[in-house]
């Protein structure tokens, strides 16, 4: 490996090159920023349910492959252009969505949905590599020393893992007095049960996987429920008794989705009651049958979210530091030179936690 000014000799990385088959190393031309851009040596990056959808599902890439996936990224910043100088030597967080900041959507308050925005691993090479190049606008700061316990790789999974469902909660206005249900509780619901616990407000989680739901117990859930044991209707009436019981409103469920899954879409939906929320947090590209006439019937509503605007990074942040969000439990770390054997493990369902890929330097 060699830096030669704002000039990156020798990084590498793991590609998809085509849908369905092995993640393949590749050797990177020499990295160099533009005015606008920083190099970042990448501490950790994870592997998230979205990149398994381009290299399995074939939900195509916006940069056509081959393309070096992963969008989860923390590191510290090696090499800068003119206008960026002064992210050098920082540690930070790359966000997973960087909106253009001067587009219509930008300038109305919505840069998650800004059409120019760039993601990384989907419209430019992403962080299953040793370094990626990437805007400088919208970087996370990561305040050093670091606490105890927490190490820079772990940070990685707050650019979409801790930061989309802390984007939720905020949407969704939950408050100290609100029940929030977290419709699977992997990686993304696990951290949502920990932010919505951390606002104060009495937490449900509900997943078909026991060992979910005892870690979601251990992380804040005050109530957690196996839904492929029970019926909608004792789902519902096991959620109104804990709501009653924990003294909350009666009314107005904060529902989020975080399986990604149709049936998780389907439990959620199904969870709906008067004045209810739901926040479409998880993705799947399959079909759900729904009676969408619910949410006139209820004056319910739903609504998506795109990720997380990188303003709203720090706050999310914040509870790490803090140890109000706990990540070394939801996450495993491995090599990156093991990536193509790890990515399919995850395909598979073999690995339960959630992958933080490791280049060699940054390994324990």
């Amino acid at each position: 490996m060699r830096i030669d000014g704002a000039r990156i000799d020798g990084a590498h990385g793991y590609r998809l090159v085509a849908a369905g088959q092995p993640l393949q190393r590749w050797e990177f031309p020499a990295l160099e920023p533009s005015p606008e851009e920083v190099i970042v040596a990448v501490a950790g990056c994870g592997i998230c349910h979205t990149d398994v959808g381009f290299a399995v599902d074939g939900i195509p890439t916006r940069k056509a492959l081959p393309l070096v996936l992963g969008h989860e990224i923390s590191g510290r910043v090696v090499a800068a252009g003119d206008q960026a100088a002064a992210w050098l030597d920082r540690a930070v967080i790359v966000p997973a969505v960087i909106p253009c900041g001067a587009c219509a959507a930008c300038l109305a308050g919505r840069p998650t949905i800004c059409r120019h925005q760039f993601m990384p691993g989907n419209d430019g090479d992403g962080g299953f590599a040793t370094h990626v190049r990437v805007p400088a606008r919208g970087l996370c700061p990561v305040p050093e020393p670091l606490p105890p316990g927490i190490d820079p790789a772990l940070l990685s999974v707050v650019a979409d893992a801790v930061t989309t469902p802390w984007e939720a909660v905020r949407r969704a206005g939950l408050r100290p007095d609100d029940v929030a249900v977290w419709v699977g509780v992997g990686g993304v619901g696990g951290f949502g049960v920990q932010i919505a616990t951390a606002l104060g407000a009495a937490v449900v989680a509900i997943d078909v996987d026991q060992g979910k739901l005892e870690l979601a117990a251990q992380h804040g859930a005050g109530l957690t429920l196996d839904s492929s044991s029970m019926s909608e209707k004792d789902l519902k009436a096991a959620v109104r008794g804990f709501a009653k019981q924990s003294g909350r409103r009666a009314i107005g469920l904060k529902i989020f989705e975080t399986s990604g899954t149709t049936g998780g879409q389907q439990t959620a939906f199904g969870l709906l009651d008067f004045g209810g929320y739901l926040a479409v947090v998880g993705f799947t590209s399959k079909k759900v049958e729904l009676r969408l006439s619910n949410l006139m019937a209820l004056d319910a509503t739903a609504r998506g979210n795109w990720g997380c605007p990188p303003d709203q990074y720090p706050a999310a942040l914040d509870l790490v530091l803090q140890g109000k969000v706990a990540i070394a439990p939801y996450v495993v770390e491995h090599p990156l030179d093991d990536a193509p054997a790890v990515f399919d493990a995850v395909a598979r369902h073999a690995i339960a936690r959630r992958v933080i890929l490791k280049p060699a330097w940054e390994r324990s």
